[in-house]
């Protein structure tokens, strides 16, 4: 793609938000324009993110970002509480929103969609980045045809503030799609402590773990008489995502409308 897109960057100053400006300013391809944050500002994004200044000081106003430096699109891993704020207002401003952050209730993203489309603009939010975790959804709903039996454990750090996880929620969602409701397990079995058991969806059952030390891990486990299937991804690292947003930041270029999931941008 010969095209420079001109790249926004909300939460700079997060953890996964300094990855992105990294990634941006390493990709000839791209361009940083704009670099805000809610705590850090009048600091070079370059230096934030200990590289060399890249003349794109941080700023504490998203809105007066987008009208000044004018990007082709907005990448967001803040809060949910302030990313269905920050996608609105990136598509008034006809700013494609690329949205790394959970907590889209399916009515925001029914609504978002329709703004993009009358923008004419595409937009992508997806509780993951990782193309071996999409491989992991994809395989485990593939074998969710002929294994109909599974459970979800995924594990992550013990200051994650929602369970389950975006990405168990979207794995089940995809395996949901292939199969039939199915209620697993004892018809009579009881749980003599609340919840351990686990999630219940559509039949079968999503584990959160929350410890120290933990990144982002998840398995789908299945069962049949005579075996079991396990499918299961780690990350070890934020970088880990940063070639899916790479991805995602072209492909949102081509799009009209709003898409939830990354998977529907790899082939």
């Amino acid at each position: 793609m010969s095209q420079n897109i001109k790249v926004a960057v909300a939460g700079a100053s997060g953890r996964m938000g300094r990855e992105v400006v990294k990634m941006v300013l390493a990709d000839a391809q791209l361009t940083l324009v704009a670099a805000t944050d809610r705590s850090t500002k009048n600091m070079d994004a370059g230096r934030l993110v200990g590289m060399e200044p890249c003349g794109v000081m941080v700023s504490n106003d998203l809105e007066l970002a987008l009208v000044e430096s004018k990007p082709d699109v907005l990448v967001d891993f803040t809060a949910p509480q302030s990313a269905v704020a920050h996608t609105r207002l990136a598509i008034r401003h006809k700013v494609r929103p690329v949205i790394g952050t959970t907590g889209f209730t399916p009515q925001d993203i029914e609504d978002l969609d329709n703004q993009c489309k009358e923008q004419g603009i595409g937009g992508l939010i997806a509780p993951n980045f990782s193309i071996g975790a999409i491989l992991m959804m994809k395989f485990a709903a593939q074998a969710a045809k002929y294994f109909p039996h599974l459970e979800i454990i995924e594990y992550h750090g013990d200051q994650k503030l929602d369970a389950p996880s975006g990405t168990s929620v979207k794995t089940a969602e995809m395996i949901s799609e292939v199969r039939k409701e199915l209620r697993q397990g004892n018809p009579n079995e009881e749980e003599t402590i609340e919840g351990s058991r686990g999630g219940y969806y559509n039949g079968f059952r999503i584990h959160s773990v929350r410890l120290p030390g933990v990144f982002a891990q998840q398995e789908v486990i299945f069962g049949a008489f005579g075996q079991s299937l396990k499918i299961r991804h780690d990350s070890y690292d934020r970088a880990g995502y940063m070639p899916g947003v790479n991805v995602a930041i072209k492909k949102v270029m081509e799009y009209n409308g709003l898409v939830y999931g990354f998977e529907h941008f790899i082939d």
